[in-house]
């Protein structure tokens, strides 16, 4: 588990806040965190609130420890590393359940100072990067708020598309049952994806291509192809009926129905190529996950 409850001797009547910062020496977003989301707990596993003091001998916090199940760093460089993320693996825990996350193996190899600079969708496979210290992170992390990255995904779409395309319109939240589905529309936040059609598989009907994203919205390629009617093949999502896309939000599809109902197991969209300057250095950097190809081409 990702979570380990840690035992820490305390003082009584300091307040909590004081107690983490001054004593534990835990830095102050941190100390904040862990009491905002209820991670710190007394002998009686009652969770501290702001400004509350410590009535017993020992406090108790819920701490991420990361562990590895064998993903390694695709590339390691002194102030970030690259990890070539697989499918259906979420890169952040989403509640202290989360059994195992991209974020375990970060922690694992690099510590806790170790951080993603950037997330990707846990159906997504590809390129992600991790800063390794914090002053990388504040870096790596303005640059991409600033776009400063240039990035390249692989996608195979229903349908034949024949020339390249530039899909340029606004995004915002569809508002109906499916609550983390996007829809183009005159309004929300502008989003531009190029898209450009690769190879064409004649017998199954699909076509490999190569979108590149000038903005990073919610679910942008996926909503932008679908809008053009080549929505990407296992899409649980788009392009399929509300019953089936809510099973899939809250885990009851099976394989076997969602391959039936949207044409894969996974979410066939992979980040594939990223560029960017770090300290006067240009960085090209690749995948070296073919799955993509494995699969359109078999």
């Amino acid at each position: 588990m990702p979570f380990i409850l840690k035992k820490y001797e305390a003082i009584l009547g300091k307040k909590i806040q004081h107690f983490l910062l001054q004593d534990l020496k835990i830095e102050p977003k941190l100390a904040q965190k862990y009491i905002s989301r209820a991670r710190v707990f007394d002998q009686n596993q009652k969770p501290f609130i702001l400004n509350e003091k410590i009535n017993t001998n020992c406090i108790y916090i819920a701490e991420f420890e990361g562990h590895t199940r064998g993903l390694n760093p695709l590339l390691e460089f002194k102030d970030f590393a690259l990890f070539d993320k697989p499918t259906k693996l979420m890169v952040h825990p989403i509640s202290k359940n989360t059994k195992y996350s991209l974020l375990d193996e970060i922690r694992y190899h690099f510590g806790n100072n170790a951080n993603l600079a950037h997330r990707i969708d846990a159906e997504t496979s590809g390129l992600v990067i991790v800063c390794k210290n914090k002053q990388s992170e504040k870096r790596l992390k303005d640059m991409f708020i600033e776009k400063e990255y240039k990035k390249s995904y692989l996608a195979i779409v229903q349908g034949e598309l024949k020339e390249e395309i530039t899909i340029e319109n606004y995004l915002e939240k569809e508002g109906k049952n499916i609550g983390v589905r996007m829809k183009t529309s005159q309004e929300g936040k502008k989003s531009l994806t190029i898209v450009k059609p690769l190879n064409y598989n004649c017998k199954k009907n699909i076509t490999l291509v190569e979108a590149i994203p000038h903005t990073g919205r919610q679910h942008q390629i996926r909503v932008h192809l679908y809008s053009i009617g080549h929505r990407i093949i296992g899409d649980p999502i788009y392009g399929i009926d509300d019953d089936i896309a809510e099973a899939y939000l809250n885990k009851e599809l099976d394989d076997e129905k969602r391959y039936e109902k949207t044409g894969s197991y996974r979410l066939w969209l992979h980040a594939n190529y990223l560029e960017f300057n770090y300290n006067n250095t240009t960085y090209k950097l690749f995948s070296k996950n073919d799955e993509i190809l494995k699969e359109f081409y078999m």
